[in-house]
């Protein structure tokens, strides 16, 4: 292909894309959403060209006043927003976050608990990630499969075995809270630091629909700003301690961030002050539409995991469907369906069938910031149902989905 050809082809793809994943699908990725169209509007800006270290009004760059303005007032409304006394937005992806905090309070050898990715833990707090690049020593805690969350007893039990210097609660299957004041009891006693990584949930802590971490227990939060949370994509961390800052502040910069992305803080500063405005209400009926959603695949006859605990309480909802064809295999012909969600391990399957796990996991901010609610929920479930358990041509289903989209096109839930 010549240039003209390849800048057709990728003007084409983009445009495409937009109008599927945009308006055509239903998409319940759990790690996804979308901003509003005011945030999305001021994402593409001057600021993207620029470059900008250090903290705002301390640049060793010129040109950034305006900058400044806006990164400080993210700062604020952020502080507001999750109870801080500091909170620093220049990490560029949750994933990220995780990295500084790792680096801030642990040194190559030392002992690390957090839970394993099969029990829902990022991929940055395994051996293979993160936490092994930086040399620390692994150590997982148990998680309670019939209640799908940390198994408290046998996690305390691990923190003072191996007497880590740093704990972490929080990961990407993430049904119900973590029980982070009996975790600050363990991290006491063996002076260790208990961070959170709060990427999938920070909407619904904004929301104050989901738990507190920094009264419950939490020292520092590592989170992304894009997932229920309806930011660009990005990260922060917030807290309250100043010395834990202190150690924090130069792994961001110089360490790990340079310039830190500028164009994502004006789309960061209103989807702020719109979960200021609009945040209870939004992560509160996120919650009732996981339910409403978990509650009628159970009802079609899915293995949806937690039911002996309302299924969620957040905005995920986890399946076991290895009888009904596995993860990979529905993950792919739903999409075909325009059906998207992602295949996921679950706490028995081994870290290596991660290419063909048992479960998927599916998620509701994205289809609630387009305004769907309970009734609209149970549709999406007899949709599922019709690809999965009936077996109906997904091609057909698809027509089916690209209609009822049609009356979601429009975010809600902001300014």
């Amino acid at each position: 292909m010549n240039v003209k050809e390849i800048i057709d082809q990728v003007k084409d793809a983009v445009s495409t894309h937009d109008q599927w994943r945009g308006k055509e699908c239903i998409n319940l990725i759990a790690s996804e959403n979308v901003m509003s169209p005011l945030a999305w509007k001021l994402y593409n800006s001057d600021f993207e060209h620029r470059y900008a270290e250090g903290m705002p009004h301390k640049r060793y760059y010129q040109g950034l006043s305006y900058v400044d303005e806006v990164e400080s007032a993210c700062i604020e409304m952020g502080k507001k927003l999750f109870g801080a006394q500091f909170l620093d937005v220049r990490p560029i992806s949750g994933g990220l976050s995780i990295l500084i905090l790792l680096s801030s309070f642990a040194k190559y050898g030392d002992h690390y608990v957090a839970p394993s990715v099969p029990a829902g833990a990022h991929i940055s707090q395994a051996e293979f990630g993160a936490a092994g690049i930086r040399g620390l020593e692994v150590r997982h805690m148990p998680l309670d499969k019939e209640e799908m969350n940390l198994d408290i007893d046998k996690s305390k039990k691990v923190i003072l075995e191996h007497k880590p210097k740093l704990v972490n609660a929080g990961g990407t299957i993430f049904l119900f809270p973590h029980p982070l004041k009996e975790l600050r009891e363990a991290a006491d006693e063996v002076g260790a630091v208990l961070t959170y990584d709060g990427s999938h949930v920070l909407g619904l802590i904004a929301g104050k629909q989901f738990q507190d971490p920094l009264r419950e227990g939490a020292d520092v939060v590592g989170a992304s700003a894009h997932k229920t949370f309806p930011g660009p994509q990005g990260g922060m961390l917030f807290g309250n301690s100043e010395e834990h800052y202190k150690k924090i502040k130069p792994k961001i910069f110089p360490a790990l961030v340079s310039n830190h992305h500028l164009h994502r803080l004006p789309a960061l500063a209103v989807t702020m002050a719109e979960m200021i405005e609009f945040g209870e209400d939004y992560a509160r009926q996120v919650i009732k539409n996981a339910q409403a959603l978990a509650q009628s695949l159970h009802e079609y006859g899915f293995s949806v995991l937690a039911e002996n605990k309302g299924f969620t309480k957040s905005h995920q909802v986890i399946v076991d469907v290895s009888d009904n064809g596995r993860g990979a295999w529905c993950a792919e012909t739903l999409e075909k369906a325009n059906i998207i969600m992602n295949k996921n391990l679950l706490p028995w399957d081994d870290v290596n069938t991660s290419k063909d796990p048992s479960g998927i996991r599916i998620g509701t901010a994205e289809m609630t910031h387009f305004g769907m609610k309970e009734p609209e929920m149970k549709y999406v479930a007899e949709l599922i149902k019709r690809v999965v358990v009936d077996k109906v041509d997904p091609l057909r289903v698809k027509e089916d989905v690209k209609e009822f989209r049609k009356d979601f096109v429009d975010v809600k839930y902001c300014f």
